[in-house]
């Protein structure tokens, strides 16, 4: 069965994105972290993604600028296979990606059947929550920044109840950001 992973940046205080929906804060210039993102760029994976999300990344990671400021990354979220979740849009139009309309929980427990690489979220704080509340997340992948907002976006703020983790594993880069791994308890 596959795995459903979720892998974002996290500031100190718990935000993905700051209170004007700001994540620039998150994309370092070093050497040392770059390499890393462009190591884990480099696996398989099935990318998963809610509207606002998917729209943010469609705008960026096919432009020039993404090409010229991280060419393996750029290359990558262009080819993997996408899945944006969205009751609202018509058609996805950035290359190899589905469109799914249907029931979260339901699709992803029928992608989680279904053979090949694991699905990876990015970003999409509502369906980190929801999938989280119904328990059908599996790992939980954080970049912890040495950065402060004081306010944003969280990526657990409408759990239901308590969500027990097991750290299965923790690497500090120069750069101040411990990236840790989480199963579910």
């Amino acid at each position: 069965m596959r795995k459903l992973m979720v892998f974002n940046s996290m500031s100190l205080d718990g935000f993905i994105a700051d209170s004007k929906g700001d994540m620039s804060w998150a994309h370092q210039q070093d050497q040392e972290w770059n390499s890393f993102v462009a190591g884990n760029a480099s696996g398989q994976a099935v990318l998963v993604f809610g509207r606002k999300t998917y729209e943010m990344m469609a705008g960026y990671w096919p432009t020039p600028m993404a090409a010229e400021n991280a060419p393996v990354v750029a290359k990558r979220m262009n080819e993997l296979q996408k899945i944006v979740f969205s009751q609202t849009m018509e058609k996805a139009l950035w290359h190899n990606t589905t469109l799914l309309k249907g029931q979260l929980g339901e699709e992803v427990e029928r992608l989680k059947r279904q053979p090949g690489p694991d699905l990876v979220i990015l970003g999409s704080a509502s369906i980190v929550t929801q999938l989280s509340n119904a328990r059908l997340i599996d790992e939980y992948q954080v970049a912890l920044a040495p950065i402060v907002l004081g306010g944003g976006r969280s990526m657990f703020v409408a759990m239901r109840e308590k969500l027990a983790l097991r750290l299965a594993s923790t690497r500090s880069f120069r750069n101040g950001t411990v990236f840790l791994t989480y199963h579910r308890a």
